[in-house]
């Protein structure tokens, strides 16, 4: 295995999707005829790219129908290189499309929350639109019919598909309903139907999306009525009452299947990867994991503040240290952060820093695992919740900041740790110790903690054959194979 430049370590999958990948450079001659046939494509973000080939897999091998996973070269291979918890086998039943995309800048991330320096990637999205629109043409020709699944953010670039009889899109929602609700009842000026306590305590919009990233997502919007559903990558058991509100204004067809991330785990290729074996030596659920995602840098100030904060906790963790993401992950250098000086040796035994890729389901689904410290981003959110571990919720931007009301306010699985009309203030050292310790160390982290086991074990109940959320999944099949 080699390591890129980025800190990622190859997959050995890689090698075995060669024979399903195809390219716009060669011809189209060698595609297959279809009856049905399944085309994602996903927007240009580690979050993004993840769902939706977890809902690859999950199609291509329940049901055995054939998945055009498509997207450029470098984020077709980044994806595959960072397809934690998936099994090798189902990746390499996908067959990756690779097409053309325009160069652009990948400029290291800037100390913000969000992530605008992946600007430059948003607008070489929007040049996509003619290479989809041809493979779209060519498949269509081979198959009785097409279903597009794409991100809500790539609704732009696939616009074509109105024009194609046989081809049918269907949005995937890569976000929380709830966050979906709050944002267009409070965008359109309608109330949004909460308690009046929680109402008072419901994060504003103001201060979550940059400006660009708002007239992006407008240019979207305006042709996402070509798409005749919704995909819902979440559980009626998270957020059912949300559902039910937006389905009331949206005329679409609806389908919650999610979490649709893989809950048993017995296929773990990386069993000797260091933080797995440190896990092995551990406590059952005495271990906090923190990590926050891969659109969001630290500056050096709250880095040493987080350090401070773990190591007054004195409870065990692993904090996996990482920049954002550049928009091309495979070019320049990652950054080294700094952390107090000899922290990692007085912490020894007790926690562990990683700053490469880490398995993240398997950390959150191993016995040792208590807590997650986490910005809250939906992979985050679902796969902590899912595994039944309880969160520290510190949103950064986005949908993070609703997500971790939900955590902590409503479905009362976590705490907070910085409110969100205090985001721009400096989150001091005793404060995360004091959440820390709240959480891992209390009875009413004790309390949380068995909250998160009870629905965690519920929802993956619910995606098992013959629950709810595998009830849907199936209707959506017998939906695009009618």
């Amino acid at each position: 295995m080699t390591k890129t430049q980025s800190g990622d370590m190859e997959d050995p999958t890689e090698v075995g999707n060669s024979n399903h990948s195809t390219s716009m450079c060669g011809s189209y001659e060698n595609l297959p005829n279809h009856e049905v046939v399944i085309v994602m494509v996903p927007f240009l973000a580690q979050g993004h790219l993840n769902q939706l080939l977890q809902l690859s897999c999950l199609i291509s091998s329940l049901y055995h129908l054939p998945v055009y996973y498509v997207g450029s070269v470098t984020l077709n291979r980044q994806a595959r290189l960072r397809a934690n918890a998936l099994n090798p086998s189902d990746i390499a039943k996908i067959h990756f499309h690779d097409i053309p995309i325009p160069e652009f800048s990948s400029p290291p991330p800037v100390l913000r929350k969000f992530p605008l320096h992946h600007k430059p990637l948003w607008d070489a999205s929007l040049l996509q639109r003619d290479p989809i629109a041809s493979f779209l043409r060519d498949i269509s020709s081979k198959s009785r019919r097409v279903i597009v699944v794409h991100d809500l953010l790539m609704s732009y670039s696939v616009q074509d598909v109105s024009s194609l009889p046989n081809v049918e899109s269907i949005i995937f929602n890569c976000i929380s309903a709830f966050n979906s609700y709050c944002s267009s009842f409070l965008f359109s000026g309608m109330s949004v139907q909460l308690g009046e306590e929680l109402l008072k305590k419901l994060p504003p919009l103001e201060g979550t999306l940059p400006d660009e990233f708002n007239s992006f997502i407008a240019l979207q919007r305006l042709y996402m009525d070509i798409r005749s559903g919704d995909i819902h990558n979440t559980s009626n058991l998270i957020e059912g009452e949300f559902l039910d509100l937006l389905a009331q204004v949206d005329s679409k067809q609806q389908w919650v299947i999610g979490p649709i991330l893989p809950t048993k785990l017995n296929h773990i290729s990386n069993r000797n990867n260091i933080c797995l074996e440190w896990l092995n030596k551990q406590s059952p659920r005495s271990v906090l994991y923190i990590s926050f995602g891969t659109s969001t840098t630290f500056s050096d100030r709250e880095v040493m503040e987080l350090a401070m904060g773990l190591e007054q906790s004195k409870q065990k963790f692993i904090w996996m240290l990482r920049e954002a993401d550049r928009g091309d992950i495979f070019i320049g250098e990652a950054r080294k952060f700094e952390l107090p000086e000899g922290f990692e040796e007085r912490v020894k035994g007790v926690g562990l820093v990683l700053r490469e890729w880490a398995p993240q389901p398997e950390i959150l689904a191993h016995s040792s695992t208590g807590g997650f410290m986490s910005h809250c981003g939906w992979n985050s959110f679902l796969e902590s919740i899912t595994m039944g571990v309880p969160i520290a919720a510190w949103p950064m931007h986005g949908d993070q900041p609703n997500n971790g009301f939900l955590v902590t306010e409503m479905l009362k699985i976590g705490l907070i740790v910085r409110e969100w009309d205090k985001h721009e203030e400096l989150v001091s050292a005793s404060t995360i110790e004091n959440v820390v310790r709240k959480l891992m160390a209390s009875e009413e982290g004790d309390a949380i903690r068995k909250r998160a086991e009870e629905l965690g074990e519920a929802i993956r109940r619910s995606t098992e054959k013959g629950g709810s959320s595998r009830i849907e999944l199936d209707s959506f099949i017998a939906h695009i194979t009618r």
